[in-house]
C-alpha cells in the first residue's frame, strides 16, 4: 500500500464527510496498492476507512501472498458477499462506493442492508489521482519520451501506396522493441479526409499524393500511459486552405500551453484555444473538448473543457489537443501532454510541431 497515495484519498474523504469507502476500479486498486487484479465478473473490492487497516475483497482465484498493506479477504465462486462484507463494513455509516461499481453489486449491499447508506465517492479517488506523485511524474515523462521515439519511426513507415492499416498493424511492434508493454488505446491513423474523423479506425484506404497523415498514438510504460498526435502532409505542399488550419491548430496548442499554469480555471484553458481557432474562423470545425487527464488510464477523471470549472492543481497531467475537422477535405490535430506547474507547464512530448512534408 502506498500510504501517501492512500492518506491523500482518505484526505479527500474527510472533505466529502466519508468514513468509509468500497473502491472496485482495478485502475484504483492498482494505484494505492500496487498490484493488478482484473476480476472480470467477479468481485473486487478495496475497503478503507479512517479507523481500520485496510481489506481486499478478491476471488479465491486471484489469490497472492505478496504483503500490500491491507487484510485480504478471499471469497469463493459460491459464496454469498453480503455476509463477508458485513465482517468489515460499519453498518451504521454510510458507504462511499466509486463510479464503477457494478449494479449488481452495489443493489446486493443495498438489499443486504451493508451499510447505512450509499454515496458515489468516486471524487475522493479521482482527486487523488488527478494529482500526480513525482514518481509518477518521472513515468509519464518516460512513456512520453518513447512516444516521441515511436512517431518518428511511424513517419518512417509512410510510402507511397501504403494503406492505413498495413501502418497501424506495424506499431505495437515498434513500442515493444522500444520497450513499451503495449498500447495505451488502440492508434488512430487518418490519410486525407479520414483524418478529419476525429475517432477514424484505420482501414484500407491507400495514401495518396497530397494527404495529410494524422497518427494518434500512445503507448504504456511502467503501467502509465502516454498520448500524442501529429499531422504530416504527403509528398505535396498543403493548400492554402491546409496551411491555414494547420496554422490555426499550432497556435492553439501553444497558446494554450503558454497559458497554463496552476490555479486557473480548466474551462479558461479550454476557451483559450477555442478563440484561436473561432477568430481564424473554424469555431465550429473544433468539435471536441481541448483534452482529458491521463495516467495510469488514457482518459482519468477530469477533461479541458467548457464544463469545468475546476482549477488546474500542480502536478496534474493532461492533453492539449486542438483539432480542426473539414469534412471531406482534412483534419489536423496536434496533441502534448502537459504537467502543470505552479507557474506554467511542462511539455512531455518533445516531438516536433511544425508543419512537416513527408514522403
Amino acid at each position: 500500500m502506498d500510504n501517501q497515495k492512500k492518506d491523500k484519498v482518505l484526505a479527500a474523504m474527510k472533505e466529502q464527510k466519508i468514513s468509509q469507502m468500497m473502491i472496485t476500479d482495478p485502475e484504483s486498486v492498482f494505484y494505492l496498492t500496487g498490484r493488478w487484479i482484473l476480476p472480470g465478473e467477479r468481485f473486487l473490492g478495496l475497503y478503507l476507512s479512517e479507523e481500520r487497516k485496510p481489506v481486499l475483497f478478491l476471488n479465491e482465484l486471484f489469490s497472492f501472498e505478496e504483503e500490500i498493506g491491507a487484510r485480504k479477504v478471499y471469497y469463493s465462486d459460491t459464496d454469498d458477499l453480503v455476509p463477508i462484507w458485513k465482517t468489515v463494513v460499519d453498518p451504521g455509516k454510510i458507504l462511499g462506493v466509486d463510479k464503477t461499481m457494478a449494479s449488481k453489486f452495489l443493489l446486493s449491499m443495498m438489499e443486504g442492508q451493508v451499510a447505512k447508506g450509499y454515496v458515489n465517492g468516486s471524487v475522493s479517488v479521482d482527486d487523488a489521482r488527478a494529482v500526480k506523485t513525482k514518481e509518477e511524474q518521472e513515468k509519464m515523462r518516460i512513456a512520453s519520451k518513447m512516444n516521441d521515439a515511436a512517431m518518428e519511426r511511424f513517419k518512417g513507415l509512410v510510402r507511397e501506396g501504403v494503406t492505413e492499416l498495413e501502418i497501424a498493424e506495424q506499431m505495437l511492434g515498434i513500442y515493444k522493441s522500444l520497450g513499451a508493454s503495449g498500447y495505451s488505446f488502440d492508434p488512430i491513423v487518418g490519410f486525407g479526409k479520414n483524418a478529419a474523423d476525429p475517432h477514424h479506425m484505420p482501414d484500407n484506404t491507400v495514401l495518396q499524393e497530397g494527404d495529410c497523415v494524422l497518427f494518434d498514438v500512445g503507448c504504456k510504460v511502467n503501467d502509465y500511459c502516454s498520448d500524442m498526435t501529429r499531422t504530416f502532409f504527403y509528398k505535396k505542399d498543403p493548400t492554402p486552405e491546409e496551411r491555414r488550419v494547420y496554422e490555426l491548430t499550432l497556435s492553439a496548442n501553444t497558446g494554450a500551453e503558454a497559458y497554463l499554469k496552476a490555479g486557473v480555471e480548466l474551462a479558461s484553458v479550454d476557451k483559450k484555444a477555442r478563440d484561436i481557432i473561432t477568430q481564424g474562423g473554424y469555431g465550429p470545425q473544433f468539435t471536441h473538448r481541448l483534452g482529458h487527464f491521463i495516467g495510469i488510464g488514457v482518459h482519468e477523471a477530469g477533461d479541458v473543457s467548457a464544463a469545468n470549472h475546476n482549477l488546474t492543481k500542480a502536478g496534474n497531467i493532461f492533453s492539449i489537443e486542438p483539432g480542426i475537422y473539414v469534412t471531406g477535405k482534412v483534419g489536423v490535430r496536434i496533441e502534448d501532454l502537459v504537467l502543470v506547474t505552479e507557474d506554467g507547464c511542462e511539455v512531455l512530448n518533445h516531438y516536433p510541431k511544425d508543419l512537416q512534408v513527408i514522403g
